[in-house]
């Protein structure tokens, strides 16, 4: 991006820049810069189409050029940016928690649909990062009691920022699946929601470069399916109400593993699609 060029409109940078980041490699070239730019200039991705012939200032392109940059190095575009869309809500991210997926829209989707005409519930989301989940849920429920826990400390404050930022009341704490009992405010939790670490560390060299070499490992990956889910079926067996349920996004070749686990022990429990058709969600109860 040249600055004695003058000539500078939105259209030409769209061109110019889909064509740098292809040379980089960088995944949705075209995508990519429109979302940048859409930032830059304080406008929706989609209304950039309505302002072709718009020229960019000195002081737009100095905000545009470090972005570009970072993005040509594969960095997400949520991180750059600070922020995504979740569900009903804006979440800041930043590389102390992952990035919201569409699959895990999906499991707050089901879990509000299955429970649409239920009252005050007690829900308590594992793991929660940046708070989506919980932030979500409590948007859509304002009568349920939200909690959400992570053992990042990090993690919790961006999770409590969104809290603010989104207006809902959930409470955030800190804890530690594996190391120590949980101290509840509400005694059992009707529903227990988790999206955990569950892509082993094998798998390291098979994810993108956006993924694996941004978003936080402690948030990604698990020493041992195995190990992860008894972890999580401990913890619902003493923290679970009487005909609650378990919600997981899981990892689509391990659903088979993650049924069998809770069924050994008493548990009803079946795996739910995702919109790809693959095995991404298991629904416990007891």
């Amino acid at each position: 991006m040249s600055d004695t060029r003058n000539e500078w409109t939105v259209l030409s940078m769209l061109k110019w820049a889909t064509g740098f980041f292809e040379g980089k490699e960088v995944k949705s070239p075209r995508f990519s810069i429109e979302w940048l730019l859409a930032d830059v200039l304080e406008v929706k991705r989609l209304d950039l189409y309505l302002e072709y012939d718009r020229p960019l200032s000195q002081v737009e392109l100095e905000k545009l050029r470090p972005l570009v940059k970072r993005r040509a190095k594969h960095e997400p575009l949520q991180y750059i940016t600070g922020d995504t869309t979740f569900f009903n809500s804006i979440i800041k991210v930043n590389p102390s928690v992952l990035i919201p997926r569409q699959e895990t829209e999906q499991l707050v989707q089901i879990i509000l649909d299955r429970h649409s005409t239920e009252g005050d519930l007690n829900v308590l989301d594992i793991g929660t990062g940046s708070g989506c989940i919980p932030i979500a849920v409590k948007k859509e429920r304002e009568n349920w009691n939200v909690t959400g826990v992570d053992i990042s400390n990090e993690a919790l404050r961006t999770a409590q920022l969104n809290a603010e930022l989104n207006e809902v009341d959930v409470r955030f704490t800190q804890h530690d699946l594996f190391n120590s009992d949980f101290e509840s405010n509400n005694n059992f939790f009707d529903i227990i929601i988790s999206n955990p670490p569950y892509i082993l560390k094998s798998e390291l060299t098979s994810l993108d470069n956006e993924v694996k070499d941004y978003e936080p490992h402690l948030a990604l990956f698990c020493e041992s399916t195995e190990n992860m889910y008894d972890s999580i079926e401990k913890f619902c067996s003493k923290n679970l109400s009487e005909g609650g349920y378990v919600y997981l996004e899981i990892h689509e070749n391990h659903a088979s593993q993650i049924e069998d686990i809770f069924s050994k022990k008493a548990w009803v429990a079946k795996s739910d699609q995702d919109q790809n058709d693959k095995p991404r969600f298991v629904i416990i109860s007891k």
